[in-house]
């Protein structure tokens, strides 16, 4: 292996690379389970959101929805920057909230990122 020789990519491990990791970190963690039940219509659904760095760094906001004790639905959606993930989450949330969603206060539930997934392979990954 020839290491005398000057770097020819751009990857973050070359000294010369001009770029840097912190678009690999979220600022904050951003997950959110809610439900709505109306025993009259014979309603139970769940609606989950996440906000996770990818491989490669960049947000990737992950939905999951369907009828409470099923894996459902899941669809991922990836940014270029974390704040238009956040947006897409924040208008989602007022959506859902909209429609009836509220948090289910009288469980004790298990963190997201299990509760969500459970055997289902990570999208974000």
């Amino acid at each position: 292996m020839n290491r005398s020789g000057p770097t020819d990519s751009q990857v973050s491990l070359d000294a010369k690379a001009g770029t840097s990791d912190s678009s690999a970190m979220l600022a904050q963690p951003y997950q959110l389970y809610i439900e709505r039940t109306d025993a009259t219509k014979n309603m139970a659904r769940f609606y989950a959101l996440a906000i996770e760095a990818t491989l490669f760094g960049t947000p990737c906001l992950t939905r999951r929805w369907g009828r409470i004790g099923t894996a459902g639905q899941a669809m991922v959606h990836h940014f270029d920057k974390e704040e238009d993930a956040v947006r897409m989450f924040l208008d989602l949330l007022h959506t859902k909230r909209a429609r009836g969603y509220r948090p289910n206060t009288n469980v004790r539930r298990e963190p997201m990122v299990w509760a969500v997934r459970g055997n289902i392979p990570d999208p974000c990954r």
